[in-house]
């Protein structure tokens, strides 16, 4: 793993993405090497031969002046790279905006894959409307360790409960999902208890690691061939189509609301989670802003 130290000279980036005002990513690079690592065309902007989760270039930045002026904005941390990967223990690069930008007002939401954010739990209680999410797409172990370096299934679920139990609004983000292995349905039961929300995305294949997951389920999942070849060579949407159904179905029978491309709606701690799905959201986004919003869905 090659780590090195770069400045610049800022960490926040405006953005217009329908998910917050200020983009904001403490590393470059991540150290899960997500198989499926949605944000690995960053690589071609960073000048490292390395392959895509074997460097992180850690971000130092001028101390921020006036934080409140972000009064009543929100940042999205992590929308490309993790923010708690595990060089964050000795860097603490995300705990130092956190304390740089305490008391401003500002909104704040968080994706992770670790259990590392709990270091700072009590930090983030301080920001108004605060909301973590995890990637979880697997309750299996040995699938999870096929696709990421990431930390547990069960430490990512119990963060998730200390965080949902001290009153911070946490998500179960289940993404992506892989056809004819991720068990959704499990993965809700597991997490409903803990959680506002539950958002559901789909697997999208594109760019070098299209091949690579193709092969992967070819290789461990052959009778799956068929499936993807309708779902990523023909374009066929009946499966996606058929677990909006089956998602509606469940969700009635256990009494969660679910709702489509609809992220205004969360449940209140002691009630059940809103289900979202976001199967094919960037389809409903307007051209000019596809790309921006496919960079802001990653492995986190």
């Amino acid at each position: 793993m090659t780590i090195k130290e770069i400045e610049t000279k800022s960490v926040m980036t405006k953005s217009n993405l329908p998910v917050s005002d200020f983009s904001v990513n403490t590393y470059v690079g991540c150290a899960h090497a997500c198989k499926y690592c949605y944000a690995s065309f960053m690589k071609r902007f960073t000048n490292h031969p390395e392959p895509w989760g074997d460097f992180v270039d850690v971000k130092i930045w001028p101390d921020i002046k006036n934080p409140h002026r972000y009064a009543g904005k929100e940042a999205f941390l992590g929308s490309v790279t993790d923010c708690y990967q595990p060089c964050e223990a000795k860097y603490k690069r995300t705990r130092t905006l956190l304390e740089q930008l305490q008391g401003s007002g500002i909104k704040i939401s968080i994706a992770t894959k670790s259990d590392l954010v709990l270091r700072d739990l009590d930090l983030i209680k301080t920001f108004p409307n605060a909301r973590v999410s995890w990637s979880i797409n697997t309750l299996d172990e040995e699938f999870r360790r096929e696709m990421d370096r990431g930390v547990s299934i069960e430490r990512r679920l119990e963060a998730m409960r200390q965080f949902y139990e001290a009153g911070i609004d946490t998500t179960c983000f289940i993404s992506p999902i892989f056809p004819g292995i991720t068990d959704v349905e499990a993965i809700i039961r597991r997490a409903k208890g803990q959680c506002n929300l539950v958002w559901l995305e789909n697997l999208n294949l594109r760019g070098d690691y299209r091949s690579r997951i193709l092969d992967w389920v070819h290789q461990r999942h052959p009778e799956l061939d068929g499936l993807y070849r309708d779902i990523y060579a023909r374009k066929d949407r009946t499966y996606w189509s058929e677990l909006d159904a089956d998602m509606r179905h469940f969700c009635a029978n256990e009494g969660l609301p679910y709702v489509r491309n609809d992220d205004s709606i969360r449940a209140r701690h002691g009630e059940p989670p809103v289900v979202v799905n976001y199967f094919y959201h960037e389809e409903i986004i307007p051209s000019s802003r596809k790309e921006q919003l496919r960079q802001t869905r990653t492995c986190c």
